[in-house]
């Protein structure tokens, strides 16, 4: 005797992506059309315009970049965002500009003519060295005193602790050196608003050297950090303390100490980027590392937090459409940060793993 075929099962509707699909079509269709009335029937901008915005999107994508990666280093290892980042790229910005600054007061034989602008590349380096140094020790002590006692407490703990890290080091900073904005006073090698001048449409572009400078030095520290997590033992270690602390520790690897380097790691690529920022941007103030710090959060979801070529893709992606993007749709500039907020909600929602996938060990999942 035959049995009875099983009743047809209906699939339930999925409420959540119809509504997924309806808001991507409505959004998709919003900004194609904008996108054709600005680019082909309004006609605003010229190329060599273009041009311009596509480099500072460039430059700025590559310091998001350089932040995002602390975040993604951090987050791949304790699975926390270390929302204090973006106080210790502010600390690592000080740090450039009060080297600047002693450089200038420094006399050379010549009197009209400081130290600074004797000798413009000794400056810069030491800027950036003690830039990065003092992020790097910023990132090791934040780690030491409001991370590691919470180790092993729930994920929201360590989460409010580094607000209020953030909250701290901020107030430190103004009441240190003031809430006034202060003035990067560059070498005259790296003078802003000077550069390379090409045409474009018949038409002048500047590209300067600090945005040239921020850029390849960006991208150099990105590729030698990539480097050193794939090819060196501190990265293989780094690798496996993410992979399963408890098994790394069995294997022999220091997993505090590795959690510690990664700390000074980020700080480091952090202390650059404030260094890099206040040389080509030229203001540098105690709440300057808040909103590229939260850019650069967004930048590490967009590309997929715990992926370090997604960072680096992030950052470069969302600088462009910081960028291009109120230009491109014909709205004001100051709604930038609004594009780039509005984007990580949309990540959230369609692509919560970010555009290259989020890594994550088994036990993280």
């Amino acid at each position: 005797m035959q049995s009875a075929a099983p009743p047809h099962v209906k699939t339930p509707i999925n409420t959540y992506r119809i509504v997924q699909i309806i808001i991507g079509v409505l959004f998709t269709s919003f900004v194609v059309w904008r996108l054709y009335n600005v680019l082909f029937v309004q006609a605003i901008y010229g190329a060599d315009t273009w041009v311009r915005f596509v480099l500072a999107g460039l430059i700025l994508g590559s310091v998001y970049s350089l932040i995002a990666i602390g975040y993604t280093l951090v987050y791949g290892i304790l699975f926390m965002i270390n929302f204090a980042h973006g106080e210790i790229m502010m600390l690592g910005a000080f740090g450039g500009y009060f080297v600047f600054e002693a450089f200038a007061a420094i006399p050379s034989s010549d009197p009209n003519i400081n130290i600074l602008n004797a000798y413009p590349w000794l400056a810069v380096i030491v800027s950036f060295i003690v830039g990065m140094t003092v992020a790097s020790l910023s990132g090791y002590f934040l780690e030491r005193i409001a991370y590691r006692p919470l180790r092993g407490a729930p994920r929201l703990v360590p989460l409010i602790s580094a607000i209020g890290a953030s909250t701290f080091l901020q107030i430190a900073a103004q009441l240190l050196f003031g809430s006034q904005r202060r003035n990067y006073a560059n070498p005259a090698l790296l003078e802003r608003g000077s550069g390379w001048t090409v045409t474009i449409a018949d038409k002048p572009v500047i590209i300067t050297y600090t945005g040239i400078f921020t850029l390849v030095l960006s991208i150099t520290l990105l590729i030698a950090l990539y480097t050193i997590v794939q090819r060196t033992k501190l990265g293989r270690s780094m690798r496996a303390v993410a992979e399963n602390k408890q098994v790394a520790s069995l294997m022999g690897i220091d997993v505090d100490g590795v959690i510690s380097r990664t700390f000074i790691i980020s700080g480091a690529l952090a202390g650059a980027a404030g260094v890099m920022w206040g040389i080509h941007n030229g203001l540098v103030y105690y709440f300057i590392g808040f909103i590229p710090g939260i850019k650069a959060f967004t930048a590490a979801v967009l590309g997929g937090i715990g992926n370090l070529p997604g960072a680096m893709l992030g950052g470069l992606f969302l600088g462009l459409i910081e960028s291009v993007g109120p230009p491109a749709l014909g709205i004001d500039f100051q709604l930038k940060d609004v594009i780039a907020f509005s984007i990580l909600v949309l990540v959230l929602i369609f692509r919560p793993s970010g555009i290259l996938g989020q890594v994550l060990s088994e036990e993280k999942v």
